[in-house]
C-alpha cells in the first residue's frame, strides 16, 4: 500500500517544490563510542554488535521510500571506536565528505566530536547522552538530541506518580556521578509537580561482579537491610544510572511500595513490546532486517536519520545549515510512532517526544500526563522549558 502511494506522495512533493526535483545524495554515518563497562545485572540487556547500526540500515530503508521517487539516495557509514579512537575516526568521515553524523557516546565525547563537526560545518544528532547540561549551557548549535535528557525522564516518571496521587517519594539513588545527576533532576521533577521527598537514600557502589551468585547474593542481603526504617511513603523512586543496584529493588524492600525510576515502572524511549499507533509493523520491519528485538539506541538512531529524511525531502536540499534551520522550524513535524508527531525545540535542539513508562512487558503509560498543560505543546512539560534553559547557542 505503501509503495502504491509513493508516486502520489511524490507528485505531491515536486508540486509544493515547484516542479522541478532535485537529484540528492545524501551520506551519514552512525559513530558509536565502545566504552570499557562491567556487564549489565541480566543477560537480557547485552548489547548486540549492531546496536544503533541496526536502527540506521532500517531508517536509510524509510527514508529510500520516498527518496527514490524524488531522485534522492541515502547512504549511512556505520562506524564503531574507542574513546581514545573516536575523533580520528570523525576526521576520516568528515574527510570522506560526510556531513551528518548521528553520535551514540556519553557527554565528554559528544561534546569534543560536535566542536570537531563544527570546524566541517557538519550536523550532529546525540543518540544517547542524556545530560541536562547538554541542553542548557554546554549546548552546541550543531548538535541536536534524539536521545530524551534525564529531566524529560524524571518528569515522565513524576507526571504519573502525581496523577496516581502517589505524592510521597522515598528516592534511593546510587553513588557515582551519573546516579547523584539522575537524583538531582528527579529532585526537580519532584518541586516542579508538588511531590515530597520525605527522605533520601544512598546505596553505594562497591565495585566488583553484577552477575555472579555471589552478587546478588550480596545484594539480596544488603537492600532489606539497608531499607528499613524509612519515612512513610507511597512510592520508591531509584536513580542507578550504573545499572548496579535498582533491578533488585522491588522484591528486596522492607516496607512493600511500586518502584520507579530505573527499575519497576521505568521512562523509555521506546521498547520492543510497544506496539500502539502503528509501531506493530516498525517492530515487526525491525525485527524482519535484524532478527532482534529494537534497542532504545536503535530507536534513537533511526529516528535521527529520519529526521534528516524528512527535512532532505521537503526542503529539497543537502545543505547542513538550512536543513538545521528546517528542522529547527515550526513547519518541521515527524511521525514517530508514538501517538503524536514529534518537533524540536528551537532554543536547544531537543526533540519534543513522548515518554513511554515501561514495565518490562508491556507500555503502563505515557507521559505527559493528561490534565498537564503547557501554552505552547503539552510535550513542553517534560524537561527544561525555554525560561529554565542556559542554553544562548542557537540564539
Amino acid at each position: 500500500m505503501l509503495t502504491s502511494l509513493a508516486p502520489l506522495i511524490a507528485a505531491v512533493f515536486l508540486f509544493a517544490s515547484g516542479g522541478i526535483a532535485q537529484a540528492l545524495d545524501i551520506r551519514a554515518a552512525v559513530l558509536r563510542v565502545d566504552y570499557p563497562e562491567l556487564l549489565p545485572i541480566s543477560r537480557y540487556d547485552l548489547r548486540p554488535d549492531d546496536l544503533a547500526f541496526a536502527g540506521a540500515a532500517l531508517a536509510d530503508e524509510d527514508n529510500a521510500t520516498t527518496g527514490r521517487f524524488l531522485g534522492h539516495t541515502y547512504e549511512t557509514v556505520s562506524v564503531a571506536a574507542a574513546p581514545e579512537e573516536a575523533e580520528e575516526a570523525l576526521a576520516e568521515l568528515l574527510a570522506d565528505g560526510i556531513r551528518y553524523v548521528v553520535i551514540d557516546a556519553k557527554a565528554p565525547e559528544l561534546l569534543a566530536l560536535s566542536d570537531r563537526a563544527a570546524e566541517a560545518e557538519a550536523l550532529v544528532f546525540n543518540a544517547r547522552a542524556p545530560e541536562v547540561a547538554l541542553r542548557g549551557e554546554e549546548c552546541r548549535a550543531n548538535l541536536l538530541h534524539i536521545a530524551p535528557s534525564v529531566a524529560m525522564q524524571a518528569d515522565a516518571v513524576a507526571q504519573f506518580a502525581i496523577w496516581k496521587q502517589w505524592k510521597r517519594w522515598l528516592l534511593v539513588s546510587g553513588s557515582n556521578p551519573e546516579d547523584r545527576a539522575l537524583a538531582e533532576a528527579y529532585r526537580r521533577a519532584a518541586r516542579k509537580f508538588g511531590a515530597t521527598i520525605v527522605e533520601e537514600r544512598e546505596f553505594e557502589d562497591t565495585g566488583g561482579t553484577r552477575r555472579t551468585d555471589s552478587g546478588h547474593v550480596l545484594v539480596q542481603r544488603q537492600l532489606p537491610t539497608f531499607m528499613q526504617r524509612t519515612e512513610p511513603h507511597d512510592v520508591v523512586i531509584a536513580a542507578d544510572a550504573s545499572d548496579y543496584f535498582a533491578a533488585y529493588l522491588p522484591y528486596h524492600l522492607w516496607t512493600p511500595r511500586p518502584v520507579m525510576g530505573s527499575a519497576g515502572l521505568r521512562p523509555v524511549a521506546i521498547h520492543a513490546a510497544h506496539e500502539a499507533w502503528g509501531a506493530t509493523q516498525f517492530q515487526n520491519r525491525f525485527e524482519e532486517l535484524t532478527q532482534r528485538h529494537i534497542q532504545e539506541e536503535d530507536y534513537n538512531a533511526w529516528l535521527a536519520l529520519r529526521v534528516l529524511g524528512e527535512a532532505v525531502t521537503r526542503t529539497s536540499s543537502d545543505d547542513p545549515q538550512t536543513l538545521e534551520d528546517y528542522i529547527l522550524s515550526d513547519a518541521f513535524e515527524l511521525a514517530a510512532f508514538k501517538g503524536q508527531k514529534v518537533t524540536f525545540r528551537a532554543w536547544n535542539g531537543q526533540l519534543r517526544q513522548p515518554i513511554l513508562l515501561y514495565d518490562d512487558r508491556i507500555t503502563v503509560s505515557v507521559s505527559p500526563q493528561e490534565g498537564f498543560l503547557h501554552q505552547r505543546s503539552p510535550l513542553d512539560t517534560l524537561g527544561l522549558d525555554e525560561p529554565e534553559s542556559a542554553c544562548t547557542a542557537f540564539q
